[in-house]
């Protein structure tokens, strides 16, 4: 895909940092949204559905946390990439911003060339997601449908938040592998993303809550693993 097919969608309510990520992504190619709120953001969304939405995380009217679980309830977005931009680094505000379906952060200020590079980065996951969404995992006690991000359990449906979903389906691609915590984190946060040490502890609790397993097991010192059961 050239980078004019790509989409970008901008949303901040500062009209500088706007201007400054549009100028330095339009001298790329890309073809360049812009918002001042998330409304906007928002509709502008649902119309071009962009491959690429980078939202701040303070804006007026609403918020990029909100802005973002409103996308990822979108549908012919599940696949996009969302980042917040944002000068905050607590592991609250990350952790709540992935469990909204986030992707990454770019803390402010950034450098244009820094910009250029992430955004290419986050591209190339985009494209990966799209390669690995279309593929349907049958396990003998789950069914992970990675286009529509569903679980299917007993017959029923278990929507997860973009960031859950995507441990899953890494800790059940290779049912019984140990996955340390650096390949999670590599994997589903990228290698930029600096996240609390308690982020994946709090990832896999709540997935065991919401579909009700027991086969994810604790590597103490290690990691994660799904533990794979005879039908």
């Amino acid at each position: 895909m050239e980078n004019d097919q790509i989409k970008i969608l901008l949303a901040d309510d500062e009209a500088d940092v706007l201007e400054f990520l549009s100028y330095n992504l339009k001298r790329e190619g890309y073809r360049v949204f812009r918002a001042k709120n998330g409304k906007e953001a928002l509709k502008t969304a649902r119309e071009e559905k962009p491959h690429l939405i980078i939202l701040d995380v303070m804006m007026p009217e609403m918020d990029g946390i909100e802005t973002c679980r409103e996308i990822r309830q979108i549908p012919g977005l599940s696949d996009s990439i969302v980042v917040f931009l944002t000068a905050r680094g607590e592991d609250y505000s990350q952790i709540a911003g992935f469990e909204a379906g986030a992707d990454d952060y770019i803390a402010k200020p950034i450098k244009p060339k820094v910009l250029t590079s992430r955004v290419k980065a986050l591209l190339r996951r985009y494209r990966a997601n799209k390669r690995e969404s279309e593929q349907t995992l049958t396990l003998p006690d789950l069914i992970i449908d990675r286009e529509k991000y569903v679980i299917i359990k007993g017959g029923k449906e278990i929507s997860l938040p973009k960031k859950e979903f995507e441990l899953l389906v890494l800790l059940t691609s290779r049912p019984n592998k140990v996955f340390s915590r650096d390949e999670i984190f590599s994997s589903v946060w990228g290698n930029d993303v600096i996240v609390g040490d308690r982020t994946i502890d709090v990832h896999v609790r709540k997935i065991r809550e919401k579909i009700g397993i027991s086969n994810i097991r604790t590597i103490k010192g290690v990691g994660y693993k799904y533990e794979a059961r005879e039908e």
